[in-house]
Order: C-alpha cells, then sequence, then structure tokens
C-alpha cells in the first residue's frame, strides 16, 4: 500500500477506536443486558422522542465502531481508484458516511425490535429465555440461506461494486455517498441477523459487541468467510436449541 493508503487505513482505525470508547462510556446497566441475560426493561413502555434520539445516535456510534473495520478495504479500494483516475479524495468521507447512514436507517427498526425484546422480559424470564433461543435458532439459519450468501459475496468483494459505481464515485460526492449506501445495503442484509443476536444479548455489552464484530469481520475479511459463517450459523443453532430445552440456564444478570 502506498503511504496515502496506510495514513487512510489508521483514520479509519482511530475512528473505529474512539466509537468503542464512546460507545463504552455512553452505555447504561441496562443497555448491556438482554433477553439472553434475563434482562429487565431498559425504559418505560411507551415512546418518547428523547429516548428513541438517544438510541439512534448510540446505534450509529456502535455501528461506527464495528462496522469501520470490515470496510477499510473497500475504502482504500476507492481512495486507490480516485488516485488512479488522478480525481481527489474528498469523495472517501462521503462513502464513508454513506456507509454509516445505510446503518443509521437500521436504527429504526432496531429500536422496534428492542422495544418488542422488552415486552417479552415483562412476560417473564422463561418467555423471554425461549424467546432468545428463538432468535439463536433463526439466525443460525438465516446463515445458510443464499439471501446470506449473496449479500456476503458482495460484502467479501467490494471492487465488484466499484467496477459498476466508480465512475459514480469519482464524479461527485454524491455519487460516493450513494455508493456507500449501496455497499451499506450488502452489509446489512449479511449481518442484519447478527445485529438481532446482538440486541437480545446485550445491545452495548462491550463483550458481545467484540464478538459480533470479530465474526463480522471474519465472514467479510479473513479467507474462508463462507466456511465461517456456516460455522458460526451452526452454533447459534446449537446454542438455540440448548435454551430451548434449558431456559433455566438464563440468569439474571447484575
Amino acid at each position: 500500500m502506498s503511504g496515502t493508503e496506510v495514513l487512510l487505513a489508521v483514520v479509519l482505525l482511530v475512528f473505529t477506536a474512539l466509537a468503542w470508547l464512546l460507545t463504552h462510556n455512553l452505555a447504561t446497566p441496562g443497555m448491556r443486558l438482554g433477553i439472553l441475560t434475563g434482562m429487565r426493561p431498559m425504559a418505560p413502555s411507551g415512546f418518547e422522542w428523547t429516548r428513541f434520539g438517544f438510541f439512534l445516535f448510540t446505534w450509529l456510534i456502535m455501528m461506527t465502531a464495528m462496522m469501520l473495520p470490515g470496510i477499510t478495504p473497500f475504502t482504500i479500494g476507492v481512495s486507490r481508484l480516485l488516485r488512479n483516475r488522478r480525481a481527489g479524495t474528498g469523495s472517501v468521507p462521503a462513502l464513508v458516511i454513506g456507509y454509516l447512514l445505510a446503518w443509521l436507517l437500521t436504527g429504526l427498526a432496531a429500536y422496534a425490535c428492542l422495544r418488542a425484546f422488552d415486552a417479552l422480559a415483562m412476560a417473564g424470564s422463561a418467555t423471554a429465555a425461549r424467546s432468545g433461543a428463538g432468535v439463536l435458532v433463526a439466525a443460525g439459519l438465516f446463515q445458510f440461506t443464499p439471501l446470506k450468501q449473496w449479500c456476503l459475496v458482495h460484502c467479501r468483494s467490494p471492487m465488484a461494486l466499484l467496477m459498476r459505481h466508480g465512475q459514480r464515485a469519482v464524479r461527485s460526492r454524491r455519487g460516493a455517498l450513494l455508493v456507500g449506501c449501496g455497499h451499506g445495503a450488502y452489509c446489512i442484509g449479511c449481518c442484519w441477523a447478527l445485529m438481532v443476536v446482538l440486541l437480545a444479548a446485550g445491545m452495548m455489552s462491550l463483550v458481545w459487541m467484540a464478538g459480533v464484530t470479530a465474526v463480522i469481520t471474519v465472514e467479510k475479511v479473513l479467507p474462508y468467510g463462507r466456511q465461517a459463517s456456516y460455522a458460526v450459523g451452526a452454533l447459534l443453532i446449537g446454542a438455540g436449541l440448548v435454551l430451548l430445552v434449558l431456559p433455566g440456564l438464563v440468569g439474571t444478570v447484575a
């Protein structure tokens, strides 16, 4: 890699580290728990704009922390394309913003999902545990679906997206923003089930966040990503089936 590309990678990783630190500082005890840990509802029932706005903000910080490592190769590829075309590098920030914007929009569904988990927690620990087990099994099964593997191929080979839409990214920041949104959409299609598992396990638990981030990064960046996704799927299904039979394994976490 050139010096510019190394610098870009360092900048992205610094932003990642800052996002992890901010996540740690923002997380309340209730936001580190989920129905897979015997949680209590994180907030009273009903909709409040303040609570919703805070959730979206923390969701964006979380996605920055978890997703930037996985898109670093893609971002470097765009930077290299811009340099080869003798274009400015101003489109690179727009690309990253577009990617994170796509994930920010998923926060709307994530908030609804979290409120549903709150309601399940109110129904009792056994109901919450079995619901969490269902989430694990469903997420595990998704790992084997053609949709998961199709999105994973695009996430692992973003150069196809660059070849198809690279000119748009070169021409304008708006084009780069749209390319970033497009790449984000593939990643959402690939990772949404794992994010639901994170919401069930503890949205801002650094341990669970690190685990899910590691899975996503391995799937998207390292060799044998498809085999890794299958292994994770089998693990999730196995854990879910055990929890369905033995819901008492879920205990209250202080």
